[in-house]
């Protein structure tokens, strides 16, 4: 099936929401008591008031409040998860207004048409300054998730955990890094989906149990979690976050096995789906990755002889530290006192990691399954060409994501390449929209087109993925609006046919603009004069090159199937509600 479409009628900064979290014996000889008491009287919930009202995904006049429930400690043996440790309680948000969906027009700037991963994880044994180079490696995956960042640092004999919301810079400052010594640490960025609170589900999240304390990162998506979550609360288990990584806590802590490696394993033995995983106990850091390997994680090594772990290589080139190698798919790296430990825990599964992590995911200058992304990028440019061919003068990106095809579907054609649309890349997280609202301003203000480089072209428009629409539909018309003569859309990847289960924030099916609507339907609605998608053979020849990859979100062949069928991200929002 040839996709291209042809028309010859197309018409012509706000500061983050912190939270400081001190999870220590209650000993007062410990050498985190001081830091414990001072953060003690400022850690109670802010209020709205406080607070403010943040724009959320889904359109202007989204907003959310927190009530605050005091909650007894749970029983030994039990987790505790994400919230303030005050006076012997948690102080939890517990009422969470949800944002309501706003229509495909909506001028709210978070209209973001991509697909997002969830998260990044980073972690790092033994270094002094430990916390700082988590930051740093959280500053390389930033990228990977804006909405919320923690740290959990050990100094040996206890666990001291710092998370917010915003930006990793915005979470995290001086005072913060110098409240947290210790020789081992692991970090999280995360993005939040719609009705999920990125304050209560930010991680590292924390318990201690019977076996230890503990915190752990994950990325990566439990498709089993709705079932081992009832299960958990019918015996019993109290939850505190609507995140499926609290079930790994749980499972953990009920284990049989009192070594926390081997309770940890029995806990993942019993998940199913996507988990690249850090953990940190008092005296070790963790890396374990699913047995399909879903998700990337990377081992390194700095010149001190310490070693790290990241979702991506670019973590490792902020702090000088040089990749070692891939952590394989059901493989466990221990870091500690004795060096690096591998084990192999998992049964052996048909392996599987998500082929979208090169298509967009991950970063350009990332190493990720053993090739670099950029590359994979400018083969999928290449090939779209010689695929979806076009009559045009030049090639512009949509940056950033569409740079890398871009320049191979110029090197294949012969069309010059050029920057006709320039990215802010200092929107933030948040804007704040005028009382009348402007059309397509959630575009206009991430985008702004060079009208002299545009003006009188026919123009190829290079983008990595179409998911609902709308976002393309008003880039074509930005791009149109600067004067191009022409407009011809050329896409890629191929069409998104379903929603991803394996720790992907994406829309429902339903929502899918290619899988109700037929390829000329697409291109009226986006108003492009014509568009290309590339082929599933030829993305299978850029980058799996004979190797097996997940592309369920383009063939609908699931690994792994799913229990139910929540958004992504909000496995239990109805348990928030």
């Amino acid at each position: 099936m040839r996709l291209t479409c042809n028309s010859m009628n197309s018409r012509h900064a706000t500061r983050s929401r912190k939270v400081h979290f001190i999870k220590s014996p209650c000993a007062a000889t410990s050498p985190f008591a001081a830091a414990r008491r001072r953060f003690a009287g400022g850690c109670a919930a802010p209020t709205d008031g406080e607070t403010g009202l943040r724009a959320l995904p889904h359109g202007p006049g989204a907003s959310r409040s927190a009530g605050v429930k005091a909650v007894p400690f749970l029983e030994r043996g039990s987790c505790g998860g994400a919230g303030t440790r005050r006076s012997g309680s948690y102080n939890l948000p517990v009422k969470v207004r949800l944002p309501t969906v706003a229509p495909p027009e909506s001028p709210g700037i978070a209209d973001d048409d991509h697909f997002h991963d969830e998260c990044g994880v980073f972690g790092i044994y033994p270094h002094p300054e430990a916390a700082r180079l988590t930051y740093l490696g959280l500053y390389g995956l930033q990228h990977r998730g804006q909405e919320a960042a923690g740290i959990a640092v050990s100094a040996g004999k206890e666990i001291a955990l710092h998370k917010g919301e915003g930006y990793v810079s915005e979470v995290f400052g001086h005072e913060e890094l110098a409240k947290m010594p210790g020789l081992a640490a692991i970090g999280h960025c995360r993005y939040s989906t719609a009705g999920a609170s990125a304050l209560v589900n930010a991680q590292p999240v924390f318990a201690r149990t019977s076996k230890g304390a503990l915190a752990l990162a994950h990325n990566g998506n439990l498709t089993n979690a709705g079932r081992l979550r009832a299960e958990l609360e019918a015996r019993g288990a109290i939850f505190q976050t609507t995140s499926d990584s609290e079930v790994i806590l749980h499972l953990m802590a009920k284990a049989a096995a009192e070594d926390p490696i081997e309770a940890l394993i029995e806990a993942w033995k019993q998940t199913e789906g996507a988990f690249s995983c850090v953990v940190l106990l008092e005296d070790r850091v963790i890396a374990v990755r699913d047995p399909r390997g879903f998700r990337p994680l990377v081992l390194g090594r700095l010149e001190d002889k310490a070693y790290c772990v990241a979702s991506e290589t670019c973590a490792f080139d902020l702090i000088d530290a040089k990749l070692v190698r891939e952590i394989e798919p059901g493989e466990m790296v221990i870091l500690s006192a004795a060096g690096v430990e591998s084990r192999k825990p998992f049964p052996q599964k048909p392996v599987s990691p998500c082929i979208f992590e090169h298509i967009y995911f991950a970063r350009p200058d990332s190493m990720v399954f053993g090739r670099m992304v950029m590359e994979s990028r400018e083969e999928l440019g290449r090939l779209l060409a010689k695929e979806q061919p076009a009559g045009a003068d030049i090639v512009v990106p949509v940056p950033d994501s569409g740079i890398g095809a871009a320049l191979g579907f110029s090197h294949e054609s012969g069309i010059p390449f050029a920057f006709g649309l320039i990215r802010n890349h200092y929107v933030g997280r948040t804007f704040i929209q005028p009382q009348q609202a402007i059309r397509d301003l959630s575009v206009k203000v991430k985008l702004n087109p060079v009208k002299p480089v545009i003006e009188g072209k026919r123009v190829v428009l290079i983008d990595d993925s179409i998911v609902r629409g709308t976002t393309s539909r008003k880039i074509v018309r930005l791009v149109r609006a600067a004067g191009a003569r022409e407009v011809h859309l050329r896409i890629s990847s191929p069409p998104t046919m379903g929603p991803c289960h394996y720790g992907i924030d994406t829309p429902q099916k339903s929502e899918l603009i290619a899988a109700q609507h037929s390829l000329e339907e697409i291109r009226r609605f986006v108003e492009a004069d014509s568009l290309g998608y590339l082929s599933l053979d030829a993305l299978e020849t850029a980058i799996a090159k004979g190797r097996p990859f997940c592309r369920a979100c383009f063939d609908g062949n699931y690994p792994v199937a799913l229990d139910a069928s929540p958004r992504q991200g909000g496995l239990f929002d109805k348990a928030a509600r």
